[in-house]
């Protein structure tokens, strides 16, 4: 009943719309911003502006009902500022009254506050996400970069990390991340548990899950193209902050005006100092059903970090360049013992992922521009497992995996008219990945050791046509050859936007990719059962290139603050591979090529209205793998189906406080089932049958933010969030796994999701 009277909450706020060309509306003392959202909502607007029109100025208006018209007139009368109707639907606002403003990215915009505000989706079907503007989000005190993904339709992360999420029906290795051009490769914080990407000095998100422009290859499922802030601000700023896990600080300092300025951000783990009970919650989740969390005498040293620094140089108007350095580092020591003897084990794990990145654009004119860009991505996983007894090491088990990525590309943007945009480019990129499986004691490989490089040259071409009135429509083309695997793959891509009526859009999208690498997972082996999946890439025989096909087509509605958007989808992969032992077959360790089919529907309604915001998304899914020699060549259900999910939000917001309660609940994940047979687990009910219960959880956030100083800009904030706030026990796996020996018998692991789990937050700016 709780539940039901929570949901019942979530969604009255729909029922409140009005067809009225004039409405009632009251403002006092009311920040211009919030000022803005909530005239956006009431009239069935979008604005565009710069932030620091707004960021100091209030709005006092007696309640009365008013026309758009009349409503524009006074904000232009207590602010100072120019509004300009552009299309009937779009506002402009600027300090002078004749503008030369650009309305191209008005004109993109088809949902605005997209779960919250500083979440938008445009006409091409990207997700643009702002954190210096995100609203509070269900669960979280911080604007955690992929978390905020997964509350997107057709996004889910089953394992509840960071880092491991589907999108419609994907393994997660078929996600890109780039940042600042780099690819990353770690899997993040906490094995996966928070982010390694700082949100704070993050300016621009595009998450891309269909129709992807040609300029992005790799992978197969999505892009999350992220950018740190490269505009070149002449003051200095600076913000620092604590929660319950990091402590962070970033700088902003100008260094010539107009032309040169450098950001730097630090982030840092206090769990070696001191572990909260934020910290202890997520490292139940982390080391459930490992040795860590089974022996009582261990002793766990463990920390992450990551740090960014960015230059920015703009020499002249046409001329703009950038320097970029990412690292993110895991660490973790625990030494155990036994009992009866002098035999000490010590397990060590590091995680680093160091990334370089450089940039140069070059407006040609107006309607002609160059970007140029070039990276370093550098992965390493190193995980030793020593046994010593006194003083004489006995034996070394090691675990290695490191990915080299470098590349360069040209892109040239032509404007060619007010409706057509043309962008033609050239990728080069060399992949080095190897891994090894190595018992020192005895130079043996316990599973296998390969090193390989792809280098790959694509070239690409898009072209866009806006026409309101006809169709929009994107269509591109990426061809690439992969050198080392005498191989050549075409890539199209198309996407339609027709706008049927003032109220309803049609949008659908059609594409082909191919993928060289992927993770294989190796759970079997792994002593310590953490980070169990490592890096490969494709050598063209018995590891071949992944490819996807990916049709979609929905309808959006819009009106007011009410908007529903929904899609359906169908997926094909081929050439997908999986290691036999994931499998549950110790007499086989090699590969298996097979195909996956995937059909899917993404429904999100959103309602905003008088400061409280509300959202219901459902996704369905039906995932279907064939593995040939595997399940005797039956189809089974993929380890990535979750058939059913449902997630719902009431967010309110009043001046600067924030708050928001969320609901997730969905299907359990397939599992193969086992039986007990003569004290060993058999498996003959075939693959995947078995299905976990359905996962459901209640989590809350809240941030205020406030002034410290009248005399100067020294502000703070506070926040605090708790996840699963009713501590339900959420089975999210069920595995097998052995020890370093084929011959060792398999035992059966289950995996919860994370226990009621509160954090707190407390940021200063200056």
């Amino acid at each position: 009943m709780r539940l039901i009277c929570v949901l019942v909450l979530m969604l009255l706020s729909f029922s409140a719309f009005s067809q009225e060309e004039a409405f009632y509306i009251q403002f006092k003392e009311k920040a211009l911003l919030d000022v803005i959202t909530e005239v956006e909502d009431t009239y069935s607007v979008l604005f565009s502006f710069k932030d620091e029109y707004t960021s100091s100025k209030k709005v006092s208006l007696n309640r009365e009902r008013r026309t758009l018209d009349e409503l524009l007139f006074e904000l232009e009368e207590q602010t100072g500022l120019y509004y300009k109707i552009v299309g009937k639907r779009y506002i402009i606002v600027n300090v002078v009254k004749e503008n030369s403003a650009l309305t191209h990215n008005l004109d993109q915009i088809v949902i605005k506050s997209f779960l919250t505000r500083g979440i938008e989706k445009n006409r091409t079907g990207e997700y643009n996400i702002n954190p210096t503007k995100l609203g509070v989000l269900p669960g979280l005190t911080e604007p955690d970069i992929l978390e905020s993904i997964q509350l997107l339709p057709g996004v889910l992360s089953p394992n509840e990390t960071a880092t491991g999420f589907f999108v419609r029906g994907g393994a997660s290795d078929q996600n890109r991340v780039i940042w600042d051009g780099i690819t990353i490769y770690h899997k993040g914080h906490l094995f996966g548990m928070l982010s390694p990407l700082n949100p704070n000095i993050t300016s621009e998100l595009n998450f891309i899950n269909k129709g992807t422009h040609s300029r992005y290859g790799e992978r197969l499922s999505s892009v999350t193209d992220i950018k740190s802030d490269g505009k070149i601000d002449n003051t200095f700023k600076a913000q620092a902050g604590i929660n319950g896990i990091n402590v962070d600080a970033l700088v902003e300092v100008p260094l010539v005006d107009d032309k040169l300025n450098v950001q730097a951000a630090l982030r840092r783990s206090y769990t070696d100092v001191l572990e909260t009970f934020t910290f202890q919650q997520l490292s139940n989740k982390v080391f459930e059903n490992t040795k860590i969390s089974q022996e009582d005498e261990g002793s766990n040293d463990f920390s992450f970090s990551d740090f960014n620094v960015k230059i920015n140089y703009k020499p002249n108007a046409k001329n703009a360049l950038y320097a970029s350095l990412i690292s993110i580092q895991n660490d973790l020591d625990y030494v155990s013992g036994e009992e009866d003897s002098d035999r000490r084990f010590n397990d060590l794990l590091e995680i680093d992922n160091q990334g370089y990145g450089l940039g140069w654009n070059f407006q040609w004119r107006t309607n002609l521009s160059l970007n140029v860009e070039a990276f370093f991505s550098d992965y390493a996983l190193n995980y030793n497992f020593i046994t010593t007894e006194g003083a004489e090491q006995v034996s070394d088990f090691e675990k290695r995996n490191s990915v080299f990525d470098s590349g360069i590309s040209a892109e040239l943007n032509y404007q060619a008219s007010k409706q057509s945009t043309l962008d033609f480019g050239y990728q080069y990129t060399l992949k080095d990945v190897s891994y090894a499986f190595v018992n020192t004691t005895d130079l043996s490989f316990v599973l296998d050791t390969e090193q390989s490089v792809v280098q790959t040259h694509s070239a690409f071409g898009q072209w866009y046509y806006k026409n309101p009135k006809l169709v929009d429509i994107s269509v591109g083309l990426r061809t690439t050859y992969f050198k080392e695997l005498n191989a050549v793959r075409l890539e199209p891509r198309i996407l339609m936007f027709k706008s049927l009526n003032k109220r309803f859009k049609l949008q659908a999208s059609a594409e082909i990719k191919n993928q060289i690498i992927s993770e294989i997972d190796e759970t079997v082996f792994s002593d310590l059962s953490l980070e169990n999946s490592v890096w490969r890439l494709s050598n063209g025989s018995d590891f071949p290139i992944i490819n996807s096909k990916h049709v979609s087509a929905g309808l959006i509605y819009s009106k007011g603050g009410f908007s529903v958007d929904g899609d359906v989808y169908y997926k094909s992969l081929s050439n997908v591979n999986s290691l036999t032992l994931g499998f549950l077959n110790p007499s086989n360790s090699g590969f298996n090529i097979g195909d996956q089919n995937i059909v899917g529907a993404d429904i999100f309604v959103n309602k905003r209205f008088m400061g409280f915001n509300s959202w219901v998304s459902y996704s369905f899914n039906n995932s279907q793998s064939r593995f040939k020699n595997l399940n005797e060549n039956r189809s089974f259900k993929s380890k990535s189906n979750v058939t059913h999910a449902i997630s719902t939000a009431l967010g309110y917001k009043l001046n600067n406080l924030q708050m928001v309660l969320g609901w997730k609940w969905q299907t359990g994940r397939p599992f193969t089932i086992a039986q007990t047979r003569n004290e060993e687990l058999v498996f003959n009910d075939g693959i995947n049958t078995g299905e976990l219960p359905v996962y459901h959880r209640l989590d809350f956030s809240s941030t205020y933010s406030f002034k410290m100083s009248k005399t100067n800009k020294l502000r703070a904030k506070v926040g605090f969030s708790i996840r699963n706030i009713y501590n339900r026990d959420n089975l999210i796996g069920i595995e097998y796994r052995g020890n370093n020996n084929l011959n060792d018998s398999v035992e059966s692991i289950e995996r919860f999701g994370i226990g009621i789990t509160p954090n707190v937050l407390f940021r200063v700016y200056w």
